[in-house]
């Protein structure tokens, strides 16, 4: 990702964003070109969406993926997770209802040009969110999910899936995710096409 020289305010940024033919997070007042993803990576994704739409149907939760801006608090970081889980009424930062406050589940699919910061610096922030309930880390390199569930008296728990025997467990909103379904129609080996950028 490259940052956007200026500094920008959260509404300037929310005005170039809205006007851009692509898409940038923002953070501390930098925007930051967000790297394009691979065709396995795409697989995993819908594979995802489409269990989870499975799962809650006729329960009220909406599953979208990479197309919906999430605000992860007033003054923080404005991010673009590859799945989110709302559950009842969508809270909207402003009256343009294009960027969601009140998610209870993210999910996060790895590539090698983005692992480190999924890991780390937006782990952290997703970790800060009140409404957030569980979030988890999606291989695309192997089949393995790492699941990170709030714990009522404070801190997070981690539990992880791996295998295509393996089924992951989103307790936040009473989901399965068999990981054969999450990976169905991916090949893994060979050398990973994740970020075909120079």
């Amino acid at each position: 990702m490259s940052a956007h020289a200026l500094r920008l305010s959260q509404d300037e940024y929310l005005a170039i964003e809205r006007a851009a033919p692509f898409r940038s997070e923002y953070f501390n007042g930098r925007m930051y070109a967000m790297a394009g993803g691979s065709y396995r990576q795409a697989v995993v994704i819908n594979n995802l969406a489409f269990a989870l739409r499975i799962d809650l149907a006729n329960r009220r939760c909406q599953v979208t993926t990479s197309d919906v801006r999430v605000r992860v608090d007033p003054g923080g970081l404005y991010t673009y997770p590859d799945v989110v889980v709302v559950c009842g009424e969508p809270l909207y930062a402003d009256s343009h209802r294009d960027t969601i406050l009140n998610p209870v589940f993210i999910v996060e699919v790895l590539s090698p040009s983005t692992e480190a910061y999924d890991r780390g610096f937006k782990s952290a922030q997703y970790r800060s969110m009140a409404s957030l309930q569980e979030f988890a880390l999606v291989s695309q390199a192997e089949p393995r999910i790492e699941i990170f569930r709030r714990r009522p008296e404070g801190g997070w728990f981690f539990t992880e899936a791996a295998g295509l025997e393996a089924v992951g467990r989103i307790e936040s909103i009473a989901c399965t995710l068999p990981l054969a379904a999450v990976y169905e129609n991916v090949a893994f080996g060979g050398e990973d096409e994740a970020d075909p950028r120079p």
